[in-house]
């Protein structure tokens, strides 16, 4: 069974906190943009859940290779629940994205470089989650999905670069950017620290779930392991 964990309730209580406050950051706090309004506030958790997508899937990656490296379960559960995070926060960005391009680019979606790399990575991970739920056999789905995961993050690094690679109408807020990007805006120094600090809120946010989605996932592989062993008693 699983112990009561004090570190783990502080961390989860901190993570309310920290949310709470990143709302008060975000709709009082940070000024409202003079071009778009107060649709250009949906910014801040737009990019903080592309950044914990971005993260969970490096997880889901370098667990993966540590995973075939020891053959140490623990490495899966924590591979297979990073996925599932990011899959969670790739969907929040998409539908964020949307939300913020319809007054802004006058439509709801649009096959925009950024966008559709983005949609090929979420279904991509989506398509490990139920590789993962699938196949049968512990050892072989482990070793597949392993491998898989390694090479689904190639679609990580290419959504990122996608706008700095391809002329896009999505803009670069941070870095270089191109000219003719709708919704492009320069930041101040208030959005820039609201931007952070949503960022290290959704970081801390994702490092709890992720903590307790792994004791989860550990608890159910001892219990399947405990049925196995009853019915073959």
């Amino acid at each position: 069974m699983l112990r009561t964990n004090s570190r783990l309730k502080l961390m989860t209580v901190s993570s309310l906190i920290l949310i709470i406050l990143s709302i008060y950051m975000v709709l009082i706090y940070a000024p409202r943009e003079v071009v778009m309004g107060e649709i250009q506030r949906i910014f801040y958790y737009h990019v903080a859940s592309g950044w914990i997508a971005a993260l969970a899937f490096l997880v889901t990656l370098i667990t993966s290779i540590m995973f075939l490296a020891t053959q140490n379960e623990r490495h899966d559960h924590v591979a297979m629940s990073s996925a599932e995070i990011g899959v969670i926060f790739t969907t929040m960005n998409i539908v964020s994205g949307s939300i913020w391009a319809r007054p802004v680019w006058n439509t709801w979606w649009t096959w925009d470089p950024r966008l559709t790399t983005a949609t090929i990575m979420w279904l991509l991970y989506i398509a490990y989650l139920f590789l993962h739920a699938g196949l049968e056999g512990h050892d072989r789905r482990r070793h597949i999905t392993a491998v898989y995961g390694i090479v689904a993050f190639i679609s990580v690094p290419l959504t990122f670069m996608a706008i700095r690679i391809w002329r896009t109408i999505h803009p670069v807020v941070i870095g270089s950017a191109d000219p003719d990007a709708e919704g492009q805006f320069d930041m101040t120094a208030r959005m820039t620290t609201t931007l952070l600090f949503t960022v290290s809120t959704f970081t801390v946010l994702y490092l709890t779930i992720l903590w307790h989605r792994v004791r989860i996932q550990s608890l159910f592989e001892y219990m399947s392991k405990l049925q196995y062993q009853m019915y073959n008693d």
